[in-house]
């Protein structure tokens, strides 16, 4: 089960998918924000995920960090 930081996570994941959803919803896309919206939703991801992995392998999920936007949009490369 997570903690208040990953509850924090997930709330900011829900906000940033609202913004999105209601960019691509509506007239004029405002394709910059849209991009820095997914890049900063691929940050929160995979910080969620550092965190949960540590958890599960008895480790201080606070230790997890956030990692640059290059490094977590190489992922997909």
């Amino acid at each position: 089960m997570g903690d208040e930081a990953d509850v924090r996570a997930l709330e900011r994941i829900s906000a940033l998918v609202a913004e999105e959803h209601q960019l691509r919803e509506g007239h004029q896309v405002d394709a910059t924000r849209l991009r820095a919206l997914e890049e900063e939703l691929d940050q929160c991801w995979d910080l969620l995920r550092q965190r949960r992995a540590r958890r599960e392998f008895e480790q201080d999920p606070d230790q997890a960090q956030a990692r640059s936007t290059s490094v977590v949009e190489g992922y997909q490369q």
